[in-house]
């Protein structure tokens, strides 16, 4: 089991800390919940939950917009506005939008954002590796200006420029959530001095309030019309929506048909499926502070690492393993998710596309979760070692791909908040798409329940999530406009 991978950005003497604990921490895994594992395993689902769990959500009285009014353009551009957007992906998906929307409240022309290297799975993928920049530039052309790069003139204005000392043109004291005015005290005169403002870093930089409808608007555009990825991406992402649509069995049955693409699926029915994306990775893990079932071993090793990562500051740490799972603080494991999932009425014949770059405790973690779902899929499973290659080392290509999935799968399920979770909760929820996002609290206090049958589990979470399939709730303040997209982002219907 190679858990050390996920470390190579640490020092060698960090991983010489871990390592050794990785075969103490998950050799003979079990389920931690036995009595529901096994009630779960011999379940029957009716026809009629059947029927309920995949009918697609009733008609909402917001609806997606067919198109956003292109604003016009200014008479002068005031410069240049370059941003160096950190975090993963889906993180970097929204500072995307928040650039343009800064470019356009500063009358400034954009350069395409900048996507550091994520420190933690090291992938240097460019904007232009994940994103097509002809369509992003064509679709705001009647919003803002845009570059794929600086001028000449400009040309010393880069990461590496910005890295080597203090410069008058980074701005890197940008607050959480900034306004409208910040910006235009803060950063406009730079630009107009200049003729261009660097700002690093750049995540969640722009307030969700008191914006112009403008604005607001053009932040959806963004994010629903002018972010579509490359076409490698694109083909890829199809190639297992056909896969998971069309072939039957399992992956040890179907493997030699998996590495050619369906090119004539007419003549089956296509099949229903549902996208996990399980966020359960050793950061979450640890930072959450919770106790996951592995006994002493794992506890040692989860509280190292908070100590070398975090030196012991972990908020959560204050709190009882009890306080925290009734609180709804600690993430989902693979085993909770399967119960989760098996009580909602999903059986064992349902299609199950893993949507996660690295699970803690690798496949002696997801054992459970495959014994209660048999034909779950991911990548690796569904592709040929030849159609991965070139992008099995670039994390954040692969989840690009997983994005292209979940937004074409029949249902969504996120384990665990997180920005994947939001930037698919609000696309899908802009699309009117089934998204079913797990009752944290109750299902803490469900688990810490010991005695809990599974006909009084079940009850509870059918219960419990009645209305948390993706029905529409608009947005409140101060919460992100790329999670909850209307009323800003959407029509009445």
């Amino acid at each position: 089991m190679k858990l050390c991978a996920g470390l190579v950005v640490l020092t060698i003497s960090l991983a010489g800390l871990l390592c050794p604990l990785v075969h103490a921490e998950f050799t003979g895994m079990k389920p931690r919940y036995m009595r529901l594992f096994k009630s779960a395993l011999e379940r029957e689902t009716l026809g009629e939950k059947q029927s309920e769990i995949w009918s697609p959500l009733s008609n909402q009285p917001w609806k997606r917009c067919m198109s956003y009014p292109g604003s016009s353009l200014p008479e002068k551009w005031e410069g240049y506005l370059q941003v160096f957007l950190d975090g993963g992906l889906n993180q970097q998906r929204m500072g995307i939008c928040d650039a343009v929307a800064v470019a356009k409240i500063l009358n400034a022309t954009l350069v395409i954002p900048y996507l550091e290297v994520n420190p933690v799975w090291q992938d240097s993928s460019s904007f232009e590796d994940i994103f097509d920049v002809e369509h992003f530039i064509n679709v705001l052309k009647d919003d803002i200006s845009i570059v794929r790069e600086l001028p000449d003139e400009f040309s010393w204005s880069t990461r590496e420029y910005y890295a080597t000392a203090i410069r008058p043109t980074r701005i890197k004291t940008a607050p959480v959530h900034a306004s409208v005015n910040w910006y235009q005290e803060n950063v406009l005169p730079v630009i107009q001095s200049y003729g261009i403002a660097a700002i690093s870093p750049f995540s969640h930089r722009l307030t969700f309030d008191n914006l112009p409808m403008e604005i607001q608007r053009l932040r959806c555009k963004v994010n629903f019309q002018a972010l579509t990825f490359v076409p490698h991406i694109t083909s890829l992402g199809e190639v297992l929506v056909n896969r998971l649509r069309y072939n039957s069995g399992n992956s040890a049955t179907a493997k030699t048909n998996y590495i050619h693409k369906v090119t004539d699926p007419s003549h089956k029915q296509p099949a229903k499926f549902v996208v996990l994306h399980l966020r359960f990775d050793k950061d979450m893990a640890a930072h959450s502070a919770c106790d996951f079932g592995g006994g002493k071993a794992e506890k040692l090793a989860l509280a190292k690492y908070r100590q070398v990562i975090w030196q012991g500051r972990v908020l959560n740490s204050q709190f009882t393993d009890e306080e925290l799972r009734s609180q709804g603080r600690c993430p989902l494991t693979p085993e909770e998710t399967g119960l989760l999932l098996a009580a909602l009425g999903f059986d064992n014949n349902t299609r199950l596309y893993l949507a996660s770059h690295k699970v803690y405790g690798g496949e002696a973690r997801i054992a459970a979760l495959k014994e209660l779902f048999p034909l779950m899929e991911d990548k690796k499973s569904l592709t040929s070692p030849d159609e991965l290659f070139e992008i099995k080392r670039k994390a954040s290509v692969l989840a690009a791909v997983d994005y292209y999935v979940s937004m074409h799968s029949d249902i969504f399920v996120s384990a665990s908040p997180g920005n994947m979770h939001n930037a698919l909760m609000g696309h899908r929820t802009y699309e009117n798409m089934k998204t079913i996002k797990p009752n944290m609290a109750l299902l803490g206090q469900l688990f810490l329940n010991k005695t809990v049958t599974w006909s009084d589990f079940q009850a509870a979470v059918m219960e419990g999530h009645s209305d948390r399939q993706g029905q529409m709730r608009l947005r409140k303040p101060k919460k992100s406009i790329y999670t909850y997209p209307a009323p800003d982002c959407m029509c009445s219907a």
